[in-house]
């Protein structure tokens, strides 16, 4: 049977290195939009995600201001980890230091570096959540 990650060990796998899958709300009459995006995480604190401020899922999360964050880890043992939380900040343009942050967890320091470089981050939004509530499941002991 699944159990329930510990406390440690959901912010552990959450600040880990993998592409979450946020979801929110849609009013426009379609789903709600659920779409990978990158993100980053430190024990203790809030998700941050960085996107373009033009595209459909930067509007919904402002009307919203509440969204779901899965991520999970593809092979075995499988685990998982969703964040229901609150939008408690929005900063456009995205600070260079934020996206610069949320690049070098999937692309390493210095490609990250080349990555916030490469624009000037205009365009862009910095989303800050606060995580509310947690659900986890680890599969470990059903192998």
């Amino acid at each position: 049977m699944p159990k329930p990650l510990s406390e440690a060990a959901r912010q552990e796998f959450l600040a880990g290195k993998h592409v979450a899958v946020l979801s929110v709300a849609a009013n426009d009459g379609r789903p709600p939009a659920s779409v990978p995006i990158w993100y980053d995480y430190t024990p203790g604190g809030n998700i941050r995600i960085s996107t373009g401020a033009g595209r459909r899922k930067a509007r919904l999360i402002e009307e919203a201001g509440v969204v779901t964050v899965a991520v999970q880890q593809e092979e075995l043992p499988y685990k998982y980890v969703v964040v229901e939380g609150t939008v408690v900040d929005i900063k456009t343009p995205s600070p260079r230091d934020a996206r610069e942050a949320i690049a070098a967890n999937y692309l390493g320091p210095e490609e990250a570096r080349g990555f916030a470089e490469s624009s000037d981050g205009s365009g862009s939004v910095l989303f800050t959540i606060r995580p509310d509530r947690w659900f986890t499941q680890d599969f470990s002991g059903d192998l």
